[in-house]
């Protein structure tokens, strides 16, 4: 069995629909993941937890999905050296704006990289290409799924 190189972490369950689009596009490439739920706020010892094991359980990549308080990517950054992608969701009365925001603005020493909002298949691609700087076969096959997506 692969074990998995990207992390999806979601605040609630309620964003699984992201990560389902998320890992439709790691499994068409055929990179393994895992998904787990852990809030910045209600279980902040779990994402805590999560992202300082990462490393140590062989994930290359962190996407973490933001609805309404987008603190879990920076918290998740905050813990690890890993990369971390932001997908803010639409949500709330400013449609997603301020998850976005708070994703991008992050502050000098705790990296974040950002899609746009509800940008799951972005995510996955960009942390595909991560995998991808020290993997072939992961270069490969994003090359052909460009190709697929050109024509």
């Amino acid at each position: 069995m692969n074990h998995p190189k990207i992390g999806i972490i979601l605040g609630s369950a309620s964003d699984a629909p992201h990560a389902q689009k998320i890992g439709a596009t790691l499994r068409e490439l055929g990179i393994p993941f895992e998904v787990t739920v852990a809030s910045a706020h209600r279980t902040p010892e779990d994402a805590a937890h999560y992202a300082q094991s990462a490393r140590s359980r062989g994930l290359e990549a962190i996407i973490a999905v933001v609805g309404l308080s987008a603190a879990l990517p920076g918290a998740v950054a905050a813990q690890t050296t890993l990369p971390v992608i932001g997908v803010p969701v639409e949500s709330g009365t400013l449609l997603g704006m301020d998850a976005l925001l708070s994703t991008a603005m992050m502050p000098p020493g705790v990296p974040v990289a950002s899609v746009g909002i509800n940008g799951a298949a972005n995510a996955a691609l960009l942390a595909a290409r991560i995998v991808s700087v020290h993997d072939g076969a992961v270069a490969e096959k994003l090359q052909s799924y460009a190709d697929e997506k050109a024509a």
